[in-house]
């Protein structure tokens, strides 16, 4: 008997019983981990009541289940064979009641855990986003996302198959087979136990199939993946492909991976094909028992007919049971598996978070100062910047340069606090940033990359990203002040145009004054330009200098560019080296001490 909600339980084909038992990935794992069991079960309490009312309405269907095949004994034994046909009318309509009570209660029971396992389904992901939102960018850096996708998606469905389905089946299974197993003991122990000699032989099969099943599923799972990723690598590099000509070396690469794959899903299917025969062939031969030895004994009189047909009604319920049972070994298993992922995934430390007590940060000048500021992004990864001391006047704009590697990036990681420093402090207005909280910080500092990211969302929407309840004439305003008011307008919905994935309905330079405009919308103090202009055409460029010029004035800028002009005109210009500030001073001064900033300008900025 099965409990589960949904087509995937719909019984024993032979995939739902290839990836029932065989749906444990790669993945390892304690069978039973305790510490996962506790933290998942917290989900199911506050629904406890609607889980106790599951469980009763289970055991009212178990006890239902049970009782209908002992009520055919009786209407045989009782009645037809005498002749009674008022009480054969009464006992079928009580048999016919049972059945509908079955129907309700069954219903009313599928209702209960389906709505419980959304409700935790939906819990669960809930807090995994919220914490993958805390986690600092070192962490997103680290892991692909695909696979924190798949512990948000695939780990908590199979948690929740366990917690809101797994256990109430469990119990009903168990109740029915052992119900089943006392009422055929004490109809008739002898036709019983004959009954009982195909177990061992069941046993064996399922073990026998579950190890081969766990197997050959996980080669299925690795292969399926190797399609997947060289499906999302080639259509992401379909420009790559087209422009050397290489479809036919990448269809080759696709059809060997497809050709794996399929193979192993015919290894694996195959064995469902040889294990679904072999249950159903000892379930039928357990029917042949009880039809040879059953009717033997009700020639001899030693059993009822009734006896004899209530045996066959219990014998093709008998084996449901012990499938389920079965079954849920590698159900459970896997969930303990998933349960292990999501928990460790939970249990990922904060590593940037706000003291207790951390104040607003309220910028009024927009001083920034670097005070021994040294940094690595890990205890045992090189060191990054070191002992960093430099101070940003208010209002000025200074410039970082220096050769690729040399960690210009990252003093606008930290300045945005994105990851923590190692040693020493960074201050604006001559406050601690970490003596206040992240999202006063970020309110104030405005970071826009050479690589802007736009949502799949309006025009609108992506410009008024920062203030959700931007009027249009206000996010109208702020594309004009970014130069992006006229390419909008060109566009066939105007500021409602539907930004594609990836933003690949807008130029590199459109995207960038996009960004812009989003950050001009903010009205940050202090601003950052990481390579804003980098990878831009010419009459774009030029677009969003005048966009920036018009952006900087009053604020504190720190510019992380190559771009001559932008160069030119900040107030001085740091030049890092493996981490160290080797150089500073205006445009003019540093050319003139003929150092490491007027090679670079002679390698790079000459026009």
């Amino acid at each position: 008997m099965s409990f589960s909600i949904g087509p995937s339980s719909a019984g024993m084909g032979p995939r739902s019983a290839l990836d029932n038992f065989g749906n444990t990935d790669s993945k390892g794992g304690e069978v039973f981990n305790q510490k996962v069991v506790s933290r998942m079960l917290a989900y199911l309490k506050p629904h406890g009541w609607k889980m106790i009312a599951a469980l009763i309405l289970t055991l009212a269907e178990s006890g239902l289940t049970l009782m209908a095949p002992y009520l055919t004994k009786i209407a045989i034994d009782d009645y037809i064979i005498p002749g009674n046909l008022d009480g054969l009318t009464n006992l079928s309509i009580l048999i016919g009641l049972a059945y509908i009570c079955i129907f309700f209660v069954s219903s009313g029971q599928r209702y209960l855990l389906s709505w419980v396992g959304q409700q935790v389904l939906a819990k669960l992901r809930s807090d995994l986003f919220r914490h993958l939102q805390r986690l600092h960018l070192g962490y997103h850096e680290k892991h692909i996302t695909g696979v924190t996708v798949s512990r948000v998606i695939n780990d908590v469905a199979e948690i929740n198959e366990l917690l809101s389905q797994g256990i109430i089946t469990l119990i009903g299974d168990v109740v029915v087979l052992i119900g089943i197993i006392v009422i055929m003991l004490t109809m008739s122990p002898k036709l019983a136990l004959f009954t009982f000699i195909v177990l061992p032989l069941m046993f064996l099969a399922t073990w026998i199939f579950s190890r081969q099943a766990r197997s050959a599923f996980r080669e299925t799972r690795s292969k399926v993946a190797a399609v997947v990723g060289d499906l999302a690598e080639d259509i992401n590099g379909i420009r790559a492909i087209q422009a050397f000509s290489r479809e036919k070396a990448s269809q080759e690469r696709f059809e060997q991976v497809n050709r794996e794959n399929r193979n192993a899903y015919i290894n694996a299917m195959s064995l469902s094909y040889i294990f679904l025969p072999a249950i159903e062939f000892l379930g039928m031969l357990a029917t042949v028992i009880v039809l040879w030895l059953g009717g033997y004994l009700v020639l001899e009189n030693e059993v009822t007919l009734g006896v004899m047909v209530a045996f066959l009604n219990y014998v093709s319920r008998f084996f449901q049971p012990i499938q389920e049972l079965s079954r849920m070994y590698t159900t459970f298993q896997s969930a303990m598996a998933g349960g292990e992922q999501v928990v460790k995934l939970l249990d990922t430390p904060v590593e940037i978070s706000d003291k207790p007590g951390a104040i607003d940060l309220k910028v009024e000048k927009g001083k920034i100062q670097f005070k021994d500021v040294t940094f690595q992004y890990r205890s045992d990864s090189p060191i990054v910047l070191k002992n960093i001391n430099l101070t940003i006047e208010p209002g000025k704009t200074i410039a970082v340069v220096g050769p690729t590697g040399a960690g210009k990036t990252t003093i606008a990681s930290l300045i945005a606090r994105f990851y923590e420093v190692t040693q020493g402090a960074i201050f604006i207005d001559d406050t601690d940033i970490r003596d206040v909280n992240q999202q006063s910080l970020r309110q104030q500092v405005r970071v826009i990359s050479q690589e802007p990211f736009l949502f799949s969302r309006s025009i609108a929407e992506n410009i008024s990203y920062g203030i959700p309840d931007a009027s249009m004439a206000q996010i109208e305003q702020a594309a004009t002040q970014a130069n992006a008011h006229d390419f909008i307008s060109h566009l066939p919905e105007g500021y409602n145009t539907r930004v594609l994935e990836g933003g690949v309905n807008v130029s590199q330079g459109q995207r960038q004054l996009l960004s812009i405009a989003r950050a001009l919308l903010t009205d940050p103090r202090i601003l950052i330009l990481d390579e804003a202009t980098a990878n831009i055409d010419t009459v774009t460029e030029a677009l969003i200098q005048d966009a920036l010029a018009r952006m900087l004035k009053g604020r504190t800028a720190i510019v992380i560019a190559h771009r001559l002009s932008t160069v030119r005109n900040a107030d001085r210009v740091f030049v890092i080296d493996h981490g160290e500030i080797v150089e500073q001073g205006s445009h003019e001064e540093l050319l003139a001490a003929n150092g490491l900033y007027a090679a670079l300008y002679e390698r790079q900025f000459m026009d």
